[in-house]
């Protein structure tokens, strides 16, 4: 019934095996891999027919996380997997980058592959093995697809690579890298690093690189018993066209790219290109999307030609030179701390919030319930490139988003030393060319505003590349049309000393490490050039918090009192947030964390959970309040949790016929603790009176 064919390999120890032909037999191509008890089902499926009016190719991968997969039931009302989650996303996109320079680019039809966890056990990470799987899938279909494509995470552990290492063993790594290419070059760099010299991590790469050509060998033996008969893929002849538009625009487009302002040169190319397509209006035989697609040809050939054979930019810079930049911080008044960040036309409000444990994003995933204590948010507005636009966080500001995270998170106080919360907010209000890199000067800026102690300033820069045969030129700092019209994204943030993030895309098959080691130093001049500028403005963290920066303080209590001031259902933490109007958070080793906008508010909530954790001494005075008669005496509540007796006796310095004589139940009264007796507390209101 089944034809099954299945490769297997053995990698550092651990054996990864795919397998294809029994399970999704109706998808173009379809793997189970496997590497522990870890399992990655990925699907592909191509549209056979062309959409006429698409001028891109419409990719879309769709990684998913199934709760089955380790045993859990999903959390929320429906109890099923809902929308994509943060981590999800992530995914998708690391899956997509390598993949998708691997298509010709006459080659449009839609393609959708879903790389589905359906087993995890916690130790084998899901998202490495999913590329592979997807690579394997995308082989085995037929499709045109120039691959395969290899991945592997590298580790960087005390002083050694560590190749696919588990999650405990990244807790101790200074390295998370997720590089994936072909058998000849990188074509997709993904990382956080705990300030790693350039040499370390461009040697992490070739690591990662060497240890992945096993994988795609496998998938090459693979495909050789079980690829399905190619896709014959028809390409129009549009040579009378490219003749006809270079004469007609080459050197309108020419003068255009000469114009350094991005909205005067938009507005330019964009009357050329209606004009460009008037002239074949009345031809059947070419569409709009044809002349675009040549008329995008001839730009890319106009910018990269001047940029290769002239090493002039389209602002006129020199491939090294960073554009002019200015830094401002504390431009609002109400935020607790705030940054504008200017470089060329490119700009960013990033602000600092800060809050207590209480603020920390909670994350239900399969490794369960796990709590985030700095959060990063991107926002990119139609409006900072002269658009109208869907509003909303889609895959593009998560990843941004999620790139100047990893740049910024190694320079953070620890939890112990500096117990906020963070959030961050990035504004993108004008956009030529990375504003991720925008995002991480403007965090780095913004934290120092706030008063947070960073260890070092993090500054980031984007480089390109422009590849013809063997010559090239990196490009620093690049802008957006030398972004689309060039071969390499290639990003790099970090402090003065090391590297903190990279990224990098391909656009072509592979760069050599050659132009690698080219970047990594020529990022390094331009990120010490912002820093700078930076610096500037402000060169370190403020030495105090800002005036509306809640106020935290911390008390340890013994364990034994974590209930008591908790309370019954949450009683009492809520009566002493309520009458203090502080922020109170207790964990589980009895460390209370108090958080309030003003110095009484703590002092009071603070004075509350002493009283609450506090131990009765002898011959100490206390305030008190009567809770209950009795015909030999009277309770008295003190320290908010301690009842003692008042004997009758102990009421005043006369003798007292009846307990009501002197007190009565609600009576506030000072009370003297005069002994203990079996656990209990004998009090005397007279003798506090003396």
């Amino acid at each position: 019934m089944f034809k099954v064919t299945r490769k297997e390999i053995e990698l550092n120890g651990k054996k990864i095996s795919l397998e294809t032909g029994k399970i999704a037999r109706q998808a173009d191509g379809a793997i189970i891999a496997q590497c522990g008890e870890t399992v990655v089902m990925a699907t592909v499926v191509g549209a056979k027919k062309v959409n006429p009016d698409v001028d891109y190719f419409p990719l879309s991968v769709n990684y998913q996380e199934k709760y089955y997969a380790a045993g859990k039931i999903p959390g929320g009302y429906f109890k099923r997997e809902a929308r994509p989650t943060e981590s999800e996303t992530l995914i998708s996109r690391l899956i997509d980058r390598p993949i998708r320079p691997l298509f010709p680019d006459e080659f449009r039809n839609e393609v959708q592959l879903l790389p589905t966890v359906i087993s995890y056990d916690k130790e084998n990470e899901a998202d490495i093995l999913s590329i592979i799987a997807s690579s394997a899938a995308l082989t085995i279909s037929g499709m045109p697809f120039m691959g395969p494509v290899g991945a592997s995470r590298v580790g960087f552990i005390d002083g050694k690579y560590a190749l696919n290492p588990s999650k405990k063993e990244l807790e101790k790594s200074k390295l998370d890298l997720v590089v994936a290419g072909t058998k000849d070059a990188v074509l997709m760099v993904e990382s956080e690093a705990n300030g790693l010299t350039e040499e370390e991590m461009l040697n992490a790469v070739k690591f990662g690189h060497e240890n992945f050509i096993p994988v795609i060998k496998m998938i090459e033996d693979l495909a050789k018993e079980c690829k399905k008969s190619e896709w014959v893929i028809e390409k129009k002849d549009l040579s009378k066209v490219k003749k006809k538009l270079e004469k007609e625009f080459s050197s309108e487009l020419k003068k255009a790219f000469s114009i350094k302002d991005k909205q005067e040169r938009s507005n330019l190319i964009s009357d050329i290109t209606d004009r460009a397509k008037k002239l074949y209006e009345e031809d059947e035989n070419i569409s709009e999307l044809d002349v675009n697609y040549e008329l995008k040809n001839l730009e890319k050939r106009i910018v990269r030609t001047d940029i290769l054979k002239k090493k002039k930019r389209i602002d006129g810079r020199s491939l090294s030179d960073v554009r002019p930049i200015k830094c401002e911080v504390g431009i609002l008044p109400r935020t607790h701390g705030s940054a504008l960040f200017t470089r060329g036309e490119t700009q960013a409000i990033v602000t600092t919030t800060l809050g207590t444990s209480d603020d920390e994003q909670r994350i239900e995933s399969l490794e369960g319930l796990q709590r985030q204590r700095f959060m990063l948010h991107y926002n990119f507005p139609p409006f900072s490139v002269g658009e109208t636009g869907r509003i909303g966080t889609g895959r593009r500001e998560i990843g941004h988003g999620k790139l100047a995270w990893r740049a910024i998170n190694s320079s953070l106080p620890s939890k112990e030393s500096f117990p906020y919360t963070f959030r961050i907010v990035s504004e993108i209000t004008e956009s030529n060319g990375s504003s991720s890199m925008a995002t991480v000067c403007g965090t780095s800026l913004a934290l120092m505003d706030a008063g947070v102690p960073i260890k070092e300033p993090v500054a980031g820069i984007a480089m390109g590349l422009i590849k013809e045969g063997d010559e090239f030129s990196v490009l620093s700092d690049i802008l957006g049309d030398e972004d689309h019209l060039g071969d390499m994204d290639f990003k790099v943030a970090g402090t003065k000393d090391g590297i903190t993030s990279l990224q990098m895309d391909i656009k072509i098959t592979g760069i050599t490490f050659e132009i690698m080691e080219q970047a990594l130093k020529q990022a390094k001049d331009g990120r010490i050039h912002i820093l700078g500028e930076m610096n500037k403005a402000l060169d370190k963290s403020r030495d105090g918090l800002g005036k509306h920066t809640p106020k935290m303080e911390k008390i340890t209590v013994d364990k034994k009192d974590i209930a008591t001031v908790i309370g019954k259902g949450g009683a009492t933490i809520r009566e002493i947030v309520e009458k203090s109007g502080a922020k109170v958070d207790v964990n589980d080793e009895g460390v209370v964390t108090v958080a309030a906008p003003d110095e009484e508010s703590r002092n009071k909530a603070m004075q509350f959970i002493k009283d609450l954790t506090a131990k009765p001494e002898m011959n100490k005075i206390y305030n008190g309040k009567v809770m209950k008669i009795m015909e030999f005496g009277a309770f008295v509540n003190f320290l908010g949790k301690q009842d003692g007796l008042v004997h009758i006796s102990e009421l005043a310095q006369k003798r007292v016929a009846k307990v009501t004589d002197v007190v009565k139940e609600g009576d506030e009264v000072k009370v003297k603790v005069i002994g203990f007796d079996r656990g209990k507390v004998k009090l005397s209101i007279k003798q506090a009176a003396i």
